[in-house]
C-alpha cells in the first residue's frame, strides 16, 4: 500500500454527497455509476449502502486486490462498527459479525474457514453433477410443455436451492424457512425478521443434522476437530446458504441474458465455438453475482492512494467496476480468470469450482434441451433489483417452442 505525504491526502468524507447504492437508479445502470465515480473520485468513492449507512467504494483493481491481501489493516471484523447501527437497518444482516469466517479476522477466520473448506472438499463432484443434471430436468420439464419460462422463478431458483440442500442434506421445511429468511436479507425488506428466520431454520438443521449424521457439507463440518458449538454451526451454515442460493441464482441468470441477448456469444455458445464457461467467465468480469462486497473495517485511519480512510466504516469492494477498470481491461478475455467476482487472498471463495460446476452444468442442460429458447421481451426492457451488493434481475422471461418432456434419470 503507498504511503504518500499525509499532507497532501484527502479524506473520503469530501463534501461532496455520498452517491447511493441502493436505488433503482443505480440498479438499473451500475456501470455508469461506477464510470462517472471513477472519473469524480479515482480509485476510492463516498457512497451510502442504505440511507444513513456511508462506506466507501473501491473502484480500482489494483488498489482493491492490495487491500484483499492486507488483512491486518483491512480485517473483516465489523463489531466496532456495528455499535451504532439502528437495529433495523436493511444491510446490517449482510454485514454485522457472526462467528464465521466471512465476518471475522486473524486466528479465528483461519478456524472457521477450515471447517468451510474441509467440508466443501469432500463433496463427490462427479455426484454434483449428476444432482444438478436430475434437478435441471425435473425443473425442465415442470415447463418444457407451456413454450414460455420466467428462468429466474421456475429454473434459477429453484435449481440453487434445491442443489444446495441436497449438498447440505437440509430437509425441504428447514430449506423453505431458510429461503424465506435470505431472501429479506438480499432485498433488505423485512431484513431484521429475515434474519431471525434464517437462524431458527439453521438451528433446526444442525440439530438434525447431530441426530440424523449423513454424507453432506454439514455433517462434515459438525464433525470438524475444530468442534464448533451450536452457535458457530449455525453461522457456518448462514455463510454457505449466503453464497449458495442468491449468488448461484444470479450467476446462472446473468449467464444466460448474455447467451441469449448477447450476439457475441449467443451463436457462438450454441454453435460450439464458445463454451458455457467463457460465457460464465464474461458474466464474472462484467456483471458478477456479487456486484459489490468484500467488505472490510480498518481498526484506525488508514491512508490508500492518496486519500483516508476512516476507521471502523465500511470498505466495500466493486468486483464489477474493478474488473471493468480501463487500466487492466483487455479487449479477449477467453480463458481469462484474473477477475475478482471471487474474491482475492485469505477470504477468496472456497467453494468457487463448485459453483462453475453448478452454474455451467444448469445452462448446458437447459441449452441442450431447448436449443431455440430466446428472450420474450428487449434485453433493454429488463429490470433490476435494487441493494447495494448484487446483481441480479427480477425476471428473465424466456419464449420457446412447446417441446415433450425429457427423460426422467433414475
Amino acid at each position: 500500500m503507498s504511503e504518500p505525504d499525509p499532507a497532501r491526502a484527502a479524506s473520503v468524507d469530501t463534501a461532496d454527497p455520498r452517491v447511493p447504492m441502493y436505488t433503482p437508479e443505480f440498479a438499473a445502470d451500475p456501470h455508469r455509476a461506477y464510470r462517472e465515480m471513477r472519473a469524480r473520485f479515482g480509485a476510492l468513492a463516498p457512497v451510502e449502502l442504505a440511507p444513513g449507512i456511508p462506506a466507501t467504494l473501491v473502484l480500482e483493481y489494483r488498489t482493491a486486490v492490495r487491500i484483499l491481501n492486507d488483512p491486518e489493516r483491512f480485517p473483516a471484523d465489523p463489531r466496532v462498527w456495528q455499535e451504532g447501527v439502528p437495529a433495523d437497518c436493511p444491510v446490517l444482516p449482510m454485514m454485522q459479525w457472526r462467528p464465521n469466517a466471512l465476518r471475522s479476522a486473524g486466528s479465528e477466520h483461519t478456524r472457521y474457514r477450515q471447517t468451510n473448506t474441509a467440508g466443501l472438499a469432500g463433496v463427490d463432484r462427479y455426484g454434483l453433477q449428476a444432482t444438478v443434471e436430475r434437478t435441471a430436468i425435473s425443473l425442465i420439464n415442470g415447463f418444457c410443455a407451456t413454450g414460455s419460462v420466467d428462468l429466474v422463478r421456475e429454473y434459477a431458483f429453484p435449481l440453487a436451492f434445491d442443489v444446495l440442500n441436497h449438498l447440505l442434506g437440509c430437509p425441504a421445511a428447514i430449506a423453505a424457512q431458510a429461503a424465506q429468511g435470505f431472501r429479506a436479507i438480499f432485498e433488505g425488506i423485512g431484513a431484521e425478521n429475515g434474519n431471525r428466520l434464517l437462524i431458527e431454520a439453521l438451528q433446526r438443521l444442525a440439530l438434525h443434522k447431530r441426530e440424523h449424521p449423513g454424507d453432506d457439507v454439514t455433517t462434515r463440518i459438525l464433525h470438524h476437530p475444530a468442534e464448533l458449538t451450536d452457535t458457530e454451526m449455525v453461522h457456518q451454515l448462514a455463510t454457505l446458504y449466503g453464497a449458495g442460493i442468491e449468488p448461484q441464482q444470479n450467476l446462472i441468470v446473468n449467464t444466460l441474458l448474455v447467451i441469449l441477448a448477447d450476439d457475441r456469444f449467443g451463436g457462438s455458445v450454441l454453435g460450439g465455438s464458445l463454451s458455457t464457461r467463457d460465457a460464465l467467465d464474461e458474466v464474472l468480469f462484467n456483471d458478477p453475482p456479487m456486484a459489490n462486497f468484500c467488505i472490510s473495517f480498518p481498526r484506525q485511519p488508514v491512508l490508500v492512494d492518496h486519500t483516508w480512510l476512516p476507521a471502523h466504516q465500511p470498505v466495500v469492494i466493486s468486483m464489477a467496476a474493478c474488473n471493468t477498470d480501463p487500466a487492466i481491461t483487455t479487449a479477449h478475455r477467453s480463458g481469462n480468470r484474473s477477475h475478482l467476482a471471487w474474491g482475492a487472498g485469505p477470504h477468496s471463495c472456497p467453494a468457487s469450482p463448485l459453483a462453475y460446476l453448478i452454474a455451467q452444468e444448469a445452462i448446458d442442460q437447459l441449452l441442450d434441451a431447448l436449443p431455440e429458447i430466446r428472450l420474450a421481451v428487449p434485453a433493454t426492457e429488463l429490470t433490476w433489483r435494487p441493494g447495494p451488493f448484487h446483481r441480479a434481475l427480477t425476471a428473465l422471461p424466456a419464449t420457446f417452442e412447446p417441446s415433450p418432456p425429457l427423460p426422467v434419470l433414475s
